[in-house]
This record gives structure tokens, C-alpha cells and sequence, in this order.
């Protein structure tokens, strides 16, 4: 496939979104679709060593509820996943981590979203102040890995990235 147009009809500083057009050299096929463009964030799963894992609960608009999930944010201008990840985690729980690797990188909703997601695993913590932006309300708890399995199945935990980060997590 080839974009053969692509018009900004709209930017918010956060995400753009675009009207494209996309053909198959060979068949001719066309697809058209409104396409919300954003840079990518990082997610940080945070595992003491008891192995409990940190949820952040926060109010999210779109859903209208509050809800428990991973700790994650937006990348910004630059900025490379693991870097926003460490930023983020110190941002939103005050925690600091000395060890970091790579649990999953994976679109967010591919069908009209271009927002690339990757989750951290944050190990061998140090607690700190959380600095929040203004229009966030953060409240942190750690989880233990069988109640946090138990809201999953329960259909509790409702975030595609934390159920993500902690399949990916519990399966490694």
C-alpha cells in the first residue's frame, strides 16, 4: 500500500489527526480512513521485590470512570520510549528504577490510532515524590500478582496496556 494523500484536519498539541488515502500499486485497491496521529508513550510496569505490581487510578475522560492501570505517558519531541518510560514513572509515582527492560511493544488500536505503545518492566525501585501535571490526580497502590490477576479475570481492570504488561510479564 502507498499514501497517496494525507490532509491535517486537525491538531490539539497531544495527537493530529489526518484524512488519508491509501492504494495498491498493483490492484488499484483504495482504502480511506481518518487517522489519529501520535507521536507513542511509554508504560512502565513497577515490580518491587515482593513482586507486587504499582497501579496508578486516575479519572479517564473517554471512559468516563476512574480506572487502575500501568503508569504510562506520552513521548515527547525526541525523546526515545525507555527515556519517557523513567521521566513518566518518576512523574506519576515518584518512583526511580535502576533496572529496566523491555516487556512488549504493540499498536494501541491500529485500526485509526498510529500510537506505538512499549511497556518497561522497572525493577530494583527507589521511592520518591510523584510530580503529577496539573490536570492529573494520581493515586498509587501496589498490587499483589494474584489479586491483579483476579481483577483481569474479573474484568476489573479494563486498560488494554495493563492487561498487556502484565500477561506479557506473567508468561516470561
Amino acid at each position: 500500500m502507498k499514501i497517496i494523500s494525507s490532509k491535517q484536519v486537525y491538531d490539539c498539541g497531544l495527537f493530529r489527526v489526518t484524512e488519508d488515502v491509501a492504494v495498491d500499486p498493483k490492484t488499484k485497491f483504495q482504502i480511506k480512513r481518518s487517522v489519529v496521529r501520535h507521536i507513542g508513550s511509554a508504560v512502565m510496569m513497577a515490580v518491587d521485590d515482593k513482586k507486587r505490581v504499582l497501579l496508578v487510578r486516575q479519572y479517564r475522560l473517554p471512559a468516563d470512570k476512574y480506572l487502575w492501570e500501568l503508569p504510562a505517558g506520552r513521548l515527547d519531541a525526541g525523546e526515545k520510549p525507555l527515556q519517557a518510560a523513567k521521566r513518566e514513572l518518576k512523574e506519576e509515582t515518584g518512583y526511580k528504577a535502576r533496572q529496566w527492560s523491555k516487556l512488549a511493544s504493540f499498536w494501541a488500536s491500529p485500526g485509526f490510532v498510529q500510537e506505538r505503545m512499549t511497556i518497561f518492566l522497572a525493577e530494583d525501585l527507589t521511592a520518591g515524590e510523584a510530580t503529577p501535571m496539573d490536570d492529573e490526580r494520581i493515586e498509587a497502590r501496589w498490587f499483589q500478582r494474584k489479586e491483579l490477576a483476579h481483577m483481569i479475570a474479573e474484568g476489573q481492570i479494563e486498560d488494554a496496556k495493563t492487561i498487556v504488561g502484565f500477561l506479557t510479564w506473567r508468561h516470561r
